[in-house]
């Protein structure tokens, strides 16, 4: 008999999610306005504090776009974004006829590589046109390298995009990830730590910018009385369903990232002492991590298909890296800057079970696999 899968990162209910649904039926409520979208906002912005006003919509994705939209990126623009990504991050630069430059990430957390940023900035300025912006990432829940990115950002004057779409919960010396960028991103994907089914939030630090994403994000109607519109808006605002599923998720937040970080625990048991696999972790303790997805790096020529497909003959889902957008072939003929470190850990790494809800019963089969083959 087959055994029951073990999913790489399910949703995992709270319980308190279809009392907040119910409200929304309960006032008739079945639309893009709602007292589940206020509060979930409101309770979003307590959680990250550090003067942060929170606008809800229907994906990352959306909230990508519209930052972009709102730090004025037009066609020709050069965006320069992180390569090791996944391609929502990217894409909202063509949408926008933008011109995408792409920059390697660095060893200990796989994020933006400080100098390759910085000569992607100089080659743009001798091209005559400084980045609008830049998109960097917290891959897997790991915060990027904050300081410096942030100084580079200051120095030349480019406003950052901080992508946190897989780091609600992380934080960099103490300090929540979503709240270091100008205009910030999380996700609420069905994968992601907490879910609306779909859903992100756009970041801001100053009421004005969230008014303006509001106004963007529905339809960008003008104030009169009929439908006038004087620029392109977007249908892009949560539901008050999807942000009810979004409150009784966050009642649960705390729980979700112990766990995750319990897995990571396991997961670093598991392979201390492995000659061929390496667990990506936080390089100190001015990184934390929710380890949404645990991750790992195969070794000594050892192929990751082979234990992928040991991992797949027992229902476990595994899943390759992110495949750098330099490598996309949507991205093929772009710049990139770096030494492909990225596209080494691509054909190295491997991501591993790491749902809240996986069981002990779940770990001993992940660890009877593993065993079998960490030396």
């Amino acid at each position: 008999m087959k055994k029951e899968k073990i999913w790489l990162s399910p949703p995992h209910m709270g319980g308190n999610e279809l009392k907040y649904i119910q409200n929304a039926f309960d006032t008739n409520w079945i639309s893009q306005y709602g007292a589940n979208i206020d509060e979930f906002e409101n309770s979003l912005e307590t959680y990250l504090g550090n003067n942060s006003y929170v606008t809800a919509l229907s994906s990352g994705t959306a909230a990508i776009h519209l930052a972009l939209r709102l730090l004025n990126v037009e066609e020709g623009d050069f965006v320069i974004c992180q390569s090791f990504t996944f391609v929502a991050t990217a894409n909202p630069i063509l949408y926008l006829k933008a011109i995408p430059v792409f920059v390697d990430s660095e060893s200990q957390t796989w994020n933006m590589c400080p100098d390759a940023l910085e000569e992607a900035i100089k080659y743009c300025i001798q091209q005559g046109k400084k980045p609008k912006a830049i998109i960097t990432v917290s891959l897997y829940g790991m915060p990027f390298k904050v300081d410096e990115i942030l100084r580079i950002s200051k120095e030349y004057e480019i406003p950052i995009v901080e992508d946190s779409a897989e780091a609600l919960g992380s934080k960099y010396k103490g300090q929540p990830c979503g709240t270091f960028g100008d205009i910030s991103v999380i996700s609420f994907n069905g994968n992601k730590i907490i879910t609306t089914g779909g859903g992100g939030i756009l970041i801001s630090r100053n009421a004005s910018v969230k008014s303006r994403a509001l106004f963007l994000a529905t339809q960008a109607k003008d104030k009169e009385e009929f439908y006038s519109h004087s620029e392109i808006g977007y249908n892009y605002r949560i539901d008050n369903i999807a942000a009810g599923i979004g409150r009784g998720q966050l009642e649960t937040l705390e729980e979700k990232i112990t766990q995750r970080r319990k897995n990571h625990d396991f997961y670093q048991g598991m392979v201390k002492n492995s000659d061929h696999i390496e667990l990506f972790s936080a390089p100190n303790s001015d990184f934390f991590s929710n380890y949404w997805l645990n991750t790992i790096v195969l070794k000594n020529n050892y192929s990751k298909e082979k234990l992928r497909s040991k991992f797949s003959q027992n229902n476990i889902e595994t899943r390759y890296l992110w495949k750098p957008m330099h490598l996309q072939p949507l991205y093929k003929g772009y710049l990139f800057f770096g030494n492909n470190l990225c596209g080494t850990l691509f054909e190295a790494g491997l991501c591993l079970p790491s749902g809240t809800n996986l069981t002990d019963e779940s770990r001993a089969r992940i660890s009877e696999v593993l065993e079998n083959e960490i030396h």
